[in-house]
């Protein structure tokens, strides 16, 4: 029969005293009792390791009870506590972890269905003591995803950032831009593959501070979309914000880079078993090694554990990181680009590229990190021998010793790198090198011109043919080294062409607009 009563309490009663399935939180199981109600005799609390003690006993109150069942995994994270007191007397306790230490028998629920086989390993044998199986939908071929290119980019991986520095932001929060950087190349990258392989990807990035969040989140901005029902989404979240979530992919960003191996409370077991165990296909860890190596912590076991693996990879393996990378370092630690960056750009390079300290200081200045990549892309390709074909365009006439040396190739629209081949000597010989000089507007370029005048003045018509001497292999310009002899340079500058010779001389007589 239809019951014939409209008011909210009545309607209230009705469903609670003809129920047979009832679902609310701890605290709202109070409102279950109503007078004349069928009792509750079975209940099931489920994250029972996230509920505080003294939340467990209210379901328990429920007149009638006969059975409870706690539901939960006390490895990882219990309930917050904000207050140091309460968490040093362990008012974050659950009913289910002291049950545990009491020596209650408990049920192991031991297969899992979630992680590929590769990112369970770790957290089953350092957390759960290989009691973990993987079920048999992770162990089949189409559970293998790749989402990217490359080794680095397998199932699961270390990725090292070995520079940097940890920063206070937002109060007492950490965070490390350098590893905003590289989280969101990664990202950026995966969106990308995604818009050429319409392969649906669900991406979480994590991190156990509250302003590397934050950093993230705004350096990704709106590009992305947060909803989970879209074919591409990223959620970026603290480790407790994921606790219980899973995604696709995840990216950690451990953040902590320091030289006494300090990780304050990423050093928690809990709050790392978490962070590792959100990931279906892909589980990329992105952190200091040596400074995790160095904690004494679980995070030492899981860097040794990595390499062991063949799992370990240095960020500046990929380009696009690299260039992420020293991006990022022109506002964090510029010294650590002049020592670095010939490993971290120019591994595979012909060139020994020098730069002045206006360059950086310009680059500096700079906001856009894609500039700046755009930039650091450049370099690298000019390194390995690559130029522009001259083009006619709007000239910039120059009558200084430096017009006959400067190039500049445009980097967006409206700045321009400058730069020179310059003779470096080594020893008993002289080598070519490339000389980067700013980064500037093209209407700047004349300026700095006449500022080069004073430091090319110094040098010989001899020095000078150096750097006007060129030696193309294919495609290629490619660096030539002369004995420091005066008569066997001019000797071997003789050998070219008389006619190319001249006409490159004059051809730099002006500086041209590439574009």
């Amino acid at each position: 029969f239809i019951p014939d009563f409209y008011d909210e309490y009545s309607i209230k009663c009705f469903c609670l005293e003809n129920a047979c399935l009832l679902f609310c939180t701890a605290s709202s199981s109070a409102k279950l009792y109503v007078q004349g109600s069928t009792p509750v005799e079975l209940l099931v609390v489920d994250e029972a390791a996230q509920l505080k003690e003294c939340e467990s006993a209210i379901p328990l109150q429920l007149p009638g009870l006969r059975h409870a069942i706690f539901i939960g995994d006390e490895r990882q994270l219990p309930s917050l506590v904000k207050s140091k007191i309460s968490e040093e007397a362990e008012f974050g306790r659950s009913l289910f972890e002291r049950l545990t230490l009491l020596g209650y028998r408990k049920y192991l629920l031991n297969l899992q269905y979630r992680m590929h086989p590769s990112i369970s390993l770790f957290p089953n044998r350092v957390f759960y003591n290989k009691q973990i199986l993987d079920a048999p939908n992770v162990k089949q071929k189409s559970y293998q995803r790749h989402f990217l290119q490359g080794n680095m980019y397998g199932s699961y991986s270390f990725i090292n950032v070995g520079f940097g520095n940890e920063e206070v932001s937002h109060g007492h929060s950490l965070r490390n831009m350098v590893e905003v950087a590289v989280v969101s190349e990664v990202v950026a990258s995966l969106f990308k593959e995604y818009m050429a392989s319409k392969q649906r990807v669900s991406v979480g990035v994590i991190s156990p501070y509250n302003a590397q969040v934050f950093a993230i989140q705004e350096k990704l901005g709106t590009r992305y979309s947060t909803n989970a029902e879209n074919d591409f989404s990223v959620s970026v979240r603290s480790v407790d914000g994921f606790q219980g979530g899973e995604q696709d992919v995840i990216i950690i960003s451990t953040v902590r880079c320091n030289g006494n191996g300090s990780v304050g409370f990423l050093s928690n077991r809990q709050r790392t078993n978490v962070a590792l165990t959100r990931a279906r296909y892909c589980l990329w860890i992105v952190g200091n090694g040596r400074t995790l190596k160095n904690s004494r912590s679980v995070w030492k076991q899981l860097v040794v554990d990595a390499k062991a693996r063949g799992c370990f990879h240095n960020a500046d393996e990929d380009n696009n990181l690299a260039q992420a990378v020293i991006a990022a370092l022109v506002d964090v630690d510029q010294l650590d680009i002049k020592l670095n960056i010939d490993s971290l750009l120019f591994r595979e390079a012909r060139w020994k590229v020098c730069f002045d300290d206006g360059f950086w200081k310009s680059m500096e200045k700079i906001k856009s990190i894609e500039i700046r990549k755009e930039a650091l892309s450049l370099l690298t390709k000019l390194s390995i021998g690559w130029r522009q074909p001259h083009k006619e365009g709007s000239l910039i006439v120059m009558d200084g010793m430096s017009a006959q040396l400067l190039e500049h190739y445009k980097v967006n629209g409206l700045l321009h790198i400058v730069w020179t081949v310059d003779i470096l000597k080594e020893n008993s010989s002289y080598t070519q090198v490339l000389r980067v000089w700013d980064i500037v507007p093209l209407f700047d370029i004349p300026n700095l011109a006449k500022h080069l005048d004073n430091f090319f003045g110094n040098y010989t018509v001899d020095i000078m043919n150096l750097c006007r001497f060129k030696c193309v292999k294919g495609n290629l310009e490619v660096p030539v080294t002369w004995p420091v002899d005066l008569n066997a340079i001019r000797s071997s500058i003789l050998k070219v062409d008389p006619v190319q010779l001249l006409s490159s001389q004059f051809a730099a007589l002006s500086l041209k607009d590439e574009f």
